[in-house]
């Protein structure tokens, strides 16, 4: 009877170890590898390097083409600029001016 007793609190014991330490596996596997885990962690901030990487990109073409636009408007129009468009969309150039053909490049 005695050694019955020890034998399942024994028993009782090692089970409940054994499933506290399956939960406490399960969710440290889980925090590791999970959704929202150090790996995911990791490959968030990859993305987000990424993103503002482009951003970066983004925001220097805006500001160069907002500078470009600027360049264009009536109260400080650089005749340079509106010269050198006007002749590109018309396709067409002064009679005084020199033209310089260069060959394709493959």
């Amino acid at each position: 009877m005695v050694s019955r007793r020890r034998i399942r609190n024994f028993v009782l014991a090692l089970g409940l170890y054994a499933l506290s330490g399956a939960a406490v596996g399960y969710f440290a596997y889980h925090a590791h590898h999970g959704e929202r885990g150090l790996h995911a962690k990791l490959a968030y901030k990859i993305r987000i390097a990424q993103l503002e990487a482009e951003i970066r990109g983004v925001k220097a073409e805006k500001f160069d083409w907002e500078r470009r636009v600027a360049l264009l408007r009536a109260d400080n129009l650089d005749r340079d600029l509106l010269d050198e468009r006007a002749r590109a969309l018309l396709n067409s150039v002064h009679k005084n001016d020199a033209i310089v053909i260069l060959p394709k490049t493959p």
